[in-house]
Formats: structure tokens, sequence, C-alpha cells
């Protein structure tokens, strides 16, 4: 057990440190590139992350992991839609009108909620796999990876700033 925590722990330092090289390296395109590069590191060890900190019998995991991979293609998708609108955002920062703001805004917040629908949809089937504190554990290794991307994402993104940008509402 405490093995699995170093482990993890391990992982996710080296993850994060995106974040900080983001941060401190002037030049959009690089941060740009260490985004990707975090996001894609990501999505290529979080099976492993989560297989490291479960312990499954081996009929558990016969049936988790099929679950698990619908679950992250759906999951995948809203957050693609998230990263998309951002991605607009930034595009748009330097004359972003109040309207476009609040679209973005809009869309950003379907987007969450489409993230939310779907962990409240494969909750009960997990259930089903699992015994709860199991799940539990899950859901909270599958927000301690979306947190360290958010973290790095929100280190890239600018505040709007009030009354600045193009004309609008």
């Amino acid at each position: 057990m405490k093995s699995r925590t170093l482990l993890c722990a391990a992982v996710l330092l080296a993850l994060s440190t995106g974040g900080v090289r983001a941060a401190d390296t002037p030049g959009k395109a690089v941060a740009e590139a260490d985004r990707e590069v975090l996001i894609n590191t990501v999505r290529a060890n979080r099976r492993a992350l989560v297989a490291v900190n479960l312990s499954l019998s081996t009929e558990q995991a016969a049936q988790f992991w099929p679950l698990y991979d619908r679950y992250q293609s759906e999951i995948t998708v809203s957050g693609d839609r998230a990263l998309a609108i951002v991605e607009d955002y930034v595009a748009h920062f330097g004359d972003l009108s109040n309207d476009k703001a609040l679209q973005l805004m809009t869309d950003y917040l379907a987007a969450e909620a489409e993230r939310v629908k779907v962990r409240q949809t494969y909750l009960p089937e997990f259930a089903k796999i699992l015994p709860g504190r199991t799940v539990a554990r899950f859901y909270q290794i599958e927000n301690k990876m979306d947190a360290i991307l958010r973290y790095d994402l929100a280190a890239t993104i600018p505040v709007v700033e009030e009354g600045s940008g193009a004309a609008g509402r």
C-alpha cells in the first residue's frame, strides 16, 4: 500500500512539472507544446496509474477494464470539448467582446456539466463491479489526475480584464 502511494506521488509529481515549465518559459508556442505534452502524458499513463492504485481481483479486473475504457472514451470527449473552448478563449483574448465572453462561459459550463453527467452515469456501473470504497478511491484518483491538468491549464490562461476588449453588450 505504501509503495503504491509513493509511486502515485512520484508519477503525479513528474506530471505536474509541465505546469511549472509552462509558467516559467516565455513564448506561447512553448507553453502550448508543454500543455500538449502534459495532456498526452496523463492520458497515456492514466490507466497505469489507476491499475497501480486499485487492488482488483482477477474477476473484478475482467469487468472493470472494459467499463473503464468506455468511461474514458466518453469523458475524453467532454474534456476535449472543454479544452477546445479554452483554446477558443485564448485565441480571442485580445479582442474578447462581452457577448463572446458569455458564450464561451456558457459553452464551458455545458462541457463541465457533461463531464459530471458522465461521471454520475458510470458511478452505479462501477458500483456493480467494485466495493464502494474502491469506487470512491477510483474517483479520487481520477480527480487528482484531472486537478493536475486543470492546474497546468490554468497557468496558461490569461484572466479577462474588466472593461477592456472589443465592444459588445
